[in-house]
């Protein structure tokens, strides 16, 4: 075996351990996935029925409340757990593992890349666990291809906020700000995503900041998918998504191999 394949082969190790280990502590940590996962319901049942009568803007009349809601509430969870991937690199930090892994013989960019696939699936395996939760509400998705382009936009939206986390993260050597910072950035982006009702309804200067908002075309392209019924082009929308989540993941890589082994 060459030097150069014993060097992929070592690399293709570490990005399978670091997604295997996220597995792994996601189906043990069952307590944690049934707190991720009753918040989002909670918020589907109690928004879905008790706006279910209430007419939001731009929204159509054929398209009931809970149908608007569901992706929204599917970009929402997306946002919040892989955002704490970043976390979970801090309480690494803070247990000695990320020192482990980092003076380990393989690049910087195959730990980032075990992290991001580790997050990215974990994720949204909570998401669809949600989906399913909404069907008995009464949630139809209009066809398997739009399940499936909605989990192409589900992928790009983990892909695009891990990546942001992993950027926040290398900037903190502790837990406690990033969580302050995360905990203050994480409702503004989803308020201004569009999630909970049609960003038009909001005045013009925040609207603005809302169109800067990369979840804002994440959940716009899940609505497109899921019920049909999109504010922009779902080509729009995927490519405003793709740009975002190469942008974030190419930060995050590049502020995380500045990170050091102590």
């Amino acid at each position: 075996m060459t030097d150069s394949s014993a060097r992929l082969t070592r690399e293709a190790v570490a990005v399978y351990g670091l997604w295997k280990r996220d597995l792994v502590r996601f189906w043990r940590a069952k307590s944690r996935v049934v707190g991720l996962l009753l918040g989002p319901f909670f918020i589907l049942v109690f928004f879905g029925f008790g706006f279910s009568d209430a007419r939001f803007g731009s929204i159509p009349s054929s398209l009931s409340y809970l149908d608007y809601l569901v992706p929204g509430i599917l970009g929402f969870t997306m946002l919040f757990s892989a955002s704490f991937t970043g976390l979970a690199v801090l309480s690494d930090r803070e247990v000695g593992f990320l020192k482990e892994i980092l003076v380990a013989p393989v690049s910087r960019t195959a730990v980032v890349v075990g992290r991001i696939a580790g997050g990215a699936t974990t994720t949204m395996l909570q998401a669809l666990l949600i989906l399913a939760l909404a069907v008995p509400l009464g949630f139809r998705p209009r066809s398997l291809v739009g399940v499936a382009l909605a989990v192409v936009f589900l992928v790009l939206i983990a892909a695009t906020f891990i990546g942001l986390g992993l950027a926040m993260a290398s900037q903190f050597k502790d837990t406690q700000g990033y969580n302050l910072i995360i905990n203050f950035a994480l409702f503004p982006l989803a308020f201004l995503s569009g999630a909970f009702y049609p960003l038009s309804n909001l005045p013009l200067p925040i609207q603005v900041v809302g169109y800067l908002n990369p979840l804002t075309y994440g959940v716009d392209g899940l609505r497109g998918a899921l019920v049909g019924y999109s504010e922009r082009a779902l080509v729009l929308d995927l490519g405003a998504m793709v740009v975002a989540a190469v942008v974030t993941v190419a930060l995050g890589a590049a502020l995380f191999r500045r990170v050091e082994a102590v």
